[in-house]
C-alpha cells in the first residue's frame, strides 16, 4: 500500500493545526476561536503546549464551573463568612483579549454554554442577577471536544460561533515528526511569531480586500456543501483574511481561500455537493461584465490593419491574466475541502441527508430525565422528598443573599427556608436496538452474509459500554424469520450467522412487516429501534408468500411508509451492482438514509451505521 498520499495529507492536517495558532496569535477574538477533536496523546499534548507558548492569556474553564463562577457572582465563601455580600469577577472577564480553553467541552451543560455562546457573539458578559449591567469582554474560545463517536458532541450553538474546526483524531505522533523534519519551522515551539512578524500582520490585516466574487464564491461553496448558516462563510471570509495578512498579501488568493475551505467549511459538511445539470454544463460561461468588446475587425489589408500589426511585433503581450471567476473559485473551494473530508466522511455525507429527515424519535439513545444516575443536570428549584434529592451547594447560594434579612437565632448559622431548596437533577440515555434486515435471496447472499456478520461482530465490540443491543431479521424464500431476537451476546449472533442458507426470492414485505412489530415490542420496553435494511429492494414475493413483482413491490412500499409513520431511523444499504432506482425508492418512502455499497464490506457498513446511530435531528 502506498503511504505517500497519507503522509502528504497528515503533513497537510498538522500544518493547518500550526497556522490556526499563528491566527490565534494575530486575532484570538477575530474568527471566535477553535474546536479542537482530539483525543489524549502527544498529538493534542503537543499542539496544546505550542498553544501556551504564543503568549496569549488562557483562562480554563473547568467542567465543575457553575454560571455565577462563569458570569461572576456572589463569592460564598467570605460571604456565609461575614454576613456581606461579596462578588467575584468571572471567568469570562478574566479572560479580556485572550482564550477560554474549555477542557471536555462537549460535557459543558446548557446553562453554561448558552451564556458563553451570548458573551462570545455580543462581546461582553450578559447581566446577571447582582450586575445589573453588561461587562465588555472580547476573547476567542478553544474547545477541547474529547467524546467518542457515540456520544454527543459540542453543543451547536457554540460550534457554529467558532470559525474552525481541526480534526487530528488520525494523526500520529509520527506524522507529525514527519511533518517536523520536512519543515523545520513546523515545530510547535517556533509557531510563535516574532514581535515584528506580528505587528506587520496586525497592520496589514485591517488592509486586506476581499472582492465580491470572493465573498459570492464562499457563500455558493457552503451552500454546495449543506451549510445553510451564514454565519459560517462569514467566519471563513475572516479566516481568510487573517490568513492572508500572515503571508503579507493585501488581497485574497487561492491559499487563504483553501484553508478556508478546509478548516471552516469542510469540517461543517452535511451534503456531498450536487453534480451540474446537463443544461448547467452546456451553458457557455458568463461574461465578465469588467471585460470591454473587442473592436470590430478592421477591413483586410487596410492601413490599420498593417499598422497594429507592426505595434504587436513591437510591442510584447503584457496583458495580466483575467480574474478567476466566482464559479471557478466555488469549485477550487468544493475540491480543497472535500480532498481534507476524513475517511468514511463521503458515506457520512451521505447517510446524514437521509437522517435528517427523520424523526427525532428514532435518535440513538434518547435521553430521559431522571433523578437517581446519569449525567448532573443543574439544579432547579423544588421540595427533597422521596427520590428527589437535595442539591446542599444550589441550596446555600441561594439563601445566601437573603441572611441580612433573616437574623439567625444564633451566631454562625445560616438560615434556610423552603424558598431556598434546590434539588440534584440527572440525565440518561435509553439504550438502542439495531434491527438488521439481511436479504438472503439471490446469488450473491452468502457474501453479503458474511460481510454482515463481520459488522455485526464491531458493531457488539463497540457498544459494549453503551448496552446497545441488535435484532437480526433474515428473509429468503416466500418467508421471513426472526433469526435472532434482541440480544448483546457476541457468542449469540455469530452462531445465529453460522450456516444461514441463501437463494430464492425476495420477501421483502414480510421483512419489513417484521422489523416493524420487532420496533413496536423494543419502543414498548424503552429501547430505541433503528432499522438497517441490507437489499437491492427487487422485491417479488407478496405479504401472502406468492410470486408477482408489481404486487410485492406495493407491499413493500406500503410497509415502508409504515415505518416512516413510526419515526424511527432507518438505513437502506443497497447491493445492486448499480445504485438501483426501486432500492431508492424504497428508502425515500421509509424515511431512510440510502447509500450504495455494491461490494458489501464489513468495515464500511459499520461506519455507515455508527452514523446512522449517532446522527442528530
Amino acid at each position: 500500500m502506498n503511504r505517500e498520499p497519507q503522509a502528504a495529507e497528515s503533513m497537510e492536517r498538522w500544518g493547518d493545526a500550526l497556522s490556526t495558532l499563528q491566527l490565534l496569535q494575530l486575532t484570538p477574538h477575530g474568527f471566535g476561536g477553535v474546536c479542537l477533536r482530539a483525543p489524549h496523546g502527544p498529538v493534542r499534548e503537543r499542539w496544546l503546549q505550542a498553544l501556551a507558548g504564543l503568549g496569549i492569556g488562557l483562562v480554563k474553564v473547568p467542567g465543575s464551573a457553575d454560571s455565577e463562577r462563569l458570569l461572576g457572582g456572589i463569592d460564598l465563601a467570605p460571604t456565609l463568612q461575614t454576613g456581606q455580600l461579596h462578588l467575584q469577577a468571572g471567568l469570562l472577564q478574566q479572560a479580556d483579549q485572550g482564550l477560554v480553553c474549555l477542557p471536555m467541552a462537549e460535557r459543558l451543560s446548557p446553562a453554561l454554554l448558552a451564556p458563553l455562546a451570548q458573551a462570545l457573539e455580543q462581546g461582553q458578559v450578559p447581566p446577571t442577577g447582582h450586575n445589573a449591567a453588561p461587562t465588555p469582554t472580547r476573547f476567542g474560545v478553544v474547545a477541547l471536544d474529547e467524546s467518542l463517536p457515540d456520544e454527543p458532541r459540542l453543543g451547536a450553538a457554540l460550534a457554529e460561533r467558532l470559525g474552525v474546526w481541526l480534526d487530528l483524531n488520525e494523526l500520529s505522533p509520527s506524522d507529525i515528526h514527519a511533518a517536523w523534519q520536512g519543515d523545520s519551522a513546523s515545530d510547535g515551539l517556533q509557531v510563535r511569531l516574532s514581535p515584528g512578524a506580528l505587528a506587520r500582520a496586525r497592520a496589514q490585516l485591517p488592509q486586506v480586500q476581499a472582492s465580491d466574487e470572493h465573498m459570492q464564491a464562499l457563500c455558493a461553496a457552503a451552500l454546495g456543501l449543506g451549510i445553510g448558516s451564514l454565519r459560517v462563510p462569514s467566519l471563513a471570509l475572516r479566516v481568510a483574511c487573517a490568513h492572508a495578512a500572515l503571508n503579507g498579501r493585501s488581497t485574497l488568493d487561492a491559499d487563504d481561500l483553501g484553508f478556508a475551505a478546509r478548516c471552516v467549511l469542510a469540517p461543517r459538511a452535511t451534503q456531498w455537493p450536487s453534480e451540474p445539470s446537463a443544461q448547467e454544463a452546456a451553458e457557455p460561461a458568463p461574461r465578465n461584465d469588467a471585460t470591454p468588446p473587442e473592436p470590430p475587425e478592421p477591413p483586410e489589408d487596410s492601413d490599420e490593419t498593417l499598422q497594429n500589426e507592426a505595434e504587436k511585433d513591437e510591442k510584447p503581450d503584457t496583458a495580466p491574466p483575467p480574474e478567476p471567476s466566482a464559479k471557478d473559485l466555488q469549485e477550487m473551494m468544493v475540491a480543497a475541502a472535500l480532498a481534507s473530508l476524513p475517511p468514511h466522511m463521503l458515506d457520512a455525507l451521505m447517510t446524514r441527508q437521509g437522517a435528517a429527515s427523520q424523526n427525532t424519535s428514532g435518535r440513538s439513545g434518547q435521553t430521559r430525565a431522571g433523578s437517581q444516575r446519569g449525567r448532573p443536570l443543574p439544579p432547579r428549584p423544588g421540595r427533597p422528598g422521596g427520590h428527589a434529592r437535595l442539591h446542599v451547594l444550589a441550596t446555600l447560594r441561594a439563601a445566601a443573599p437573603k441572611q441580612r434579612l433573616r437574623p439567625a437565632k444564633s451566631t454562625g448559622r445560616v438560615a434556610i427556608r423552603a424558598e431556598d431548596f434546590h434539588i440534584q437533577r440527572y440525565q440518561n440515555r435509553a439504550s438502542s436496538c439495531l434491527i438488521l434486515a439481511l436479504d438472503a435471496s439471490g446469488s450473491a447472499a452468502l457474501q453479503r452474509l458474511a460481510e454482515a456478520k463481520g459488522a455485526v461482530e464491531l458493531l457488539l465490540q463497540q457498544s459494549y459500554a453503551r448496552r446497545d443491543s441488535v435484532c437480526i431479521v433474515a428473509f429468503r424464500g416466500a418467508q421471513a424469520q426472526l433469526l435472532l431476537p434482541m440480544t448483546r451476546s457476541l457468542v449469540r449472533a455469530k452462531r445465529a450467522m453460522t450456516g444461514l442458507p441463501g437463494g430464492g426470492g425476495t420477501p421483502l414485505a414480510l421483512a419489513l412487516k417484521m422489523a416493524h412489530e420487532q420496533a413496536a415490542l423494543l419502543q414498548h420496553q424503552g429501547v430505541t429501534p433503528i432499522l438497517v435494511v441490507l437489499s437491492d429492494g427487487r422485491a417479488n414475493v407478496t405479504l401472502q408468500g406468492l410470486g408477482g413483482r408489481a404486487q410485492a413491490q406495493n407491499d413493500a412500499q406500503s410497509w415502508g411508509l409504515q415505518w416512516r409513520a413510526s419515526g424511527h431511523r432507518a438505513l437502506w444499504i443497497d447491493t445492486s451492482m448499480q445504485p438501483d432506482a426501486q432500492a431508492q425508492q424504497l428508502a425515500a418512502s421509509m424515511g431512510a438514509s440510502y447509500l450504495p455499497m455494491p461490494q458489501v464490506q464489513s468495515q464500511r457498513m459499520a461506519h455507515a451505521i455508527e452514523h446512522v446511530r449517532n446522527a442528530q435531528a
